[in-house]
């Protein structure tokens, strides 16, 4: 039987954490019988969609991205694009998409995972034309990524200390939504767009999304006194539907904004223009998950 050729991109500093012994691990734990693995190590941003893509003129099957959501996100635009296999060892701050696909955190069974094989087909959105395949939105979260992406202080605990900084300043922005034709408008904290269901550490801002209904969550944030943050937090973290939070399903939204400014897309921080348009791609990620 022919083994499946296995390139594995690592980000040595996502999430702040050790990745030196991930060659030393695959080479014990992957199924050798049925994978040859190579390594490749990023160096920079926007290398690991590079290595992706140089990928594609070479003989390799399956994909694995070594890091947490931006890189992923990097390397699994090129995958759609080459209709290869996606394989995930989570090594983020926040691992949103690896958590919700059930894929361990644990380095060790996240390769028994790619030794099982099971690929699954779930969905993808364009975010003003950029993939995103967990989270995207703007407001206070993506205020938050921007200001995060400089701090050295890496981790969900600095993300959350910053947080609690920051949200004492923040002012909730005017949106004008049209989803699937439909038009509201909004006075909000954060508008995400939800894919699958959470942030990343098990926080769950759209508990009842799928990644595989052809659908997008909306969440809108509403304006809340700060007294009630404690609320929203505790229904976020254990999975419930918050009165905070506002949620209208779709496959064609376009916001417009009071103007310019941040955005993230799978947590990774960007600047953008007022006008938003956002589209799912139903059923277009090929990705190993148990």
């Amino acid at each position: 039987m022919s083994k499946s050729n296995i390139l594995f991109i690592i980000n040595p500093i996502s999430g702040g954490k050790d990745k030196l012994r991930i060659p030393e691990l695959v080479n014990t734990c992957l199924d050798r019988s049925k994978f040859n693995p190579i390594f490749s190590v990023t160096e920079y941003v926007g290398h690991a969609s590079e290595i992706a893509e140089e990928a594609a003129g070479r003989d390799f099957d399956i994909i694995v991205a070594v890091g947490g959501d931006g890189t992923i996100n990097e390397i699994a635009a090129k995958v759609v694009q080459q209709k290869k296999v996606l394989g995930i060892i989570p090594f983020g701050s926040g691992n949103g998409l690896a958590r919700f696909l059930k894929i361990p955190m644990n380095a060790i069974e996240a390769i028994k995972v790619i030794n099982q094989g099971h690929v699954n087909v779930v969905d993808t959105a364009r975010f003003n034309g950029k993939h995103f395949f967990n989270m995207a939105g703007m407001g206070f979260d993506a205020h938050i990524s921007a200001v995060f992406a400089g701090n050295k202080s890496r981790g969900f605990t600095g993300y959350l200390k910053l947080g609690m900084k920051e949200i004492l300043s923040y002012k909730p922005r005017q949106y004008q939504l049209d989803i699937d034709g439909k038009t509201y408008e909004r006075e909000a904290m954060v508008v995400s767009i939800a894919n699958s269901s959470q942030y990343g550490n098990n926080a769950h801002i759209a508990p009842r999304a799928s990644i595989t209904d052809g659908l997008l969550d909306v969440c809108i944030i509403k304006k809340l006194p700060l007294y009630r943050l404690p609320l929203l937090a505790y229904e976020m973290f254990n999975a419930g539907q918050s009165d905070l939070v506002e949620i209208i399903r779709g496959r064609h939204i376009k916001i417009v904004r009071e103007e310019e400014g941040s955005i993230h897309i799978d947590g990774e921080p960007y600047l953008m223009g007022r006008k938003i348009e956002i589209m799912i791609d139903p059923l277009s990620l090929n990705i190993i998950s148990p």
